[in-house]
C-alpha cells in the first residue's frame, strides 16, 4: 500500500491503460477467491463517473502510471489519512 493514499477525487492513469480513472475509495476490501483482498483504490471511468458495478476498477498505487488531477485536500482530508495509515 502506499504510504499516503491519495484524496478522493483524484485521476490517474493506470500502467498499461488508456482510460483515466476517477478515485472515489480507499482501502477496498474484495473477496477474492475465498479470502480477502485489500486494494488501495476504488475508481470509475473519467469523465463519465459510476455508470455500473462492471465499470468500477480497484487497483493499487503501484498500478498507476500517472497522477492527470490531485484530489482536494483540506484539514478533515489530513485527519482521515491519519486513520488510514493506521488501519
Amino acid at each position: 500500500m502506499a504510504e499516503t493514499l491519495l484524496p478522493n477525487g483524484t485521476i490517474v492513469l493506470l500502467k498499461n491503460g488508456d482510460k483515466k480513472l476517477m478515485i472515489y475509495g480507499r482501502k477496498q476490501i474484495i473477496m477474492k477467491d475465498g479470502a480477502d483482498a485489500v486494494y488501495d483504490y476504488v475508481g470509475v471511468p473519467y469523465p463519465e463517473g459510476y455508470i455500473d458495478q462492471k465499470y468500477t476498477y480497484v487497483f493499487n498505487h503501484s498500478s498507476i502510471k500517472d497522477i492527470i488531477f490531485k484530489g482536494y485536500m483540506n484539514d478533515e482530508e489530513y485527519a482521515f489519512q491519519e486513520v488510514l495509515n493506521r488501519a
